[in-house]
């Protein structure tokens, strides 16, 4: 019988999950499907009755329902509870528990550089879920200062607070016109540079030896990262933390390693 998984969200025909864990299925040799599944905002509950009803017992989470989730899980992971959101549920034996692979999935493209995240000094743009999952793993991985820039200054306020409570030095500010020196690790997590957007503040002046690193995974260069490369900074597009996220979501569900080089190929070959 063919295990079905699934990711949610509304909108959700754009998500690159379905080719990723698709192309795992195959290479494992597993006899699964994973599909794009759509629950629109304020049908969440319905829509969680429904994945149960249909044996769907995995599935991963995205916006809007992130946040809205938590309150209808039976547990939560360490992650869940740091970030304040899931973006993966395991439902078996009647029971949800929810994961979160956005912090994880954001800090394995940086130690597999062996960027040094202690004491680093980071410029976070941004102050949505996705920052909050990048600036938790940063705090926890003894950034000495994060300073989170965002149009609206009170979420970027509230960010830094979080950032505080985890015990690192922190402060805010409105997003900057362009980034020049007194950071080592500057991120996006804006969606400003999506589709071929521009930068969402001026990365020509970095100094160099800095790293930039773009969540946003389309397109793979993004204005952000051809401006970083320009200035000699090194860059981390957001397809790797895609990429990540997705294989830590596989392992959790299905209790084995995932093939990444199967899942990156697939991935990849969606923007080619």
């Amino acid at each position: 019988m063919v295990r079905t998984f699934a990711v949610i969200g509304d909108p959700i025909d754009h998500s690159l999950s379905p080719a990723m864990h698709n192309a795992a299925f195959l290479e494992t040799r597993m006899d699964c499907t994973y599909i794009a599944y759509r629950v629109p905002r304020g049908d969440l509950s319905a829509g969680l009755d429904s994945l149960r009803a249909a044996g769907i017992e995995g599935y991963n989470v995205t916006i809007p329902h992130k946040v809205a989730i938590m309150e209808r899980l039976d547990s939560v992971s360490e992650e869940c509870s740091l970030i304040g959101a899931a973006n993966l549920v395991h439902d078996r034996g009647g029971r949800r528990r929810g994961f979160n692979t956005d912090m994880e999935g954001f800090l394995r493209p940086l130690l597999s550089r062996n960027v040094p995240l202690s004491g680093c000094r980071v410029l976070l743009l941004g102050a949505g879920g996705a920052a909050r999952a990048g600036a938790s793993g940063l705090a926890a991985r003894g950034a000495s200062h994060i300073h989170v820039c965002n149009r609206d200054t009170g979420k970027a306020r509230g960010l830094a607070e979080h950032c505080s409570k985890m015990g690192v030095s922190s402060s805010s500010g409105p997003l900057p016109s362009y980034v020049e020196g007194g950071f080592d690790l500057v991120v996006n997590a804006t969606s400003v540079g999506m589709n071929g957007g521009p930068s969402p503040a001026d990365m020509s002046r970095v100094p160099p030896g800095v790293v930039a690193y773009d969540m946003v995974y389309t397109p793979v260069r993004t204005s952000f990262l051809e401006q970083a490369e320009g200035a000699d900074a090194a860059t981390i597009p957001g397809w790797e933390m895609l990429l990540h996220q997705a294989a830590l979501s596989f392992s959790i569900l299905h209790g084995r390693d995932a093939p990444v080089p199967a899942m990156k190929r697939a991935l990849l070959g969606v923007f080619d």
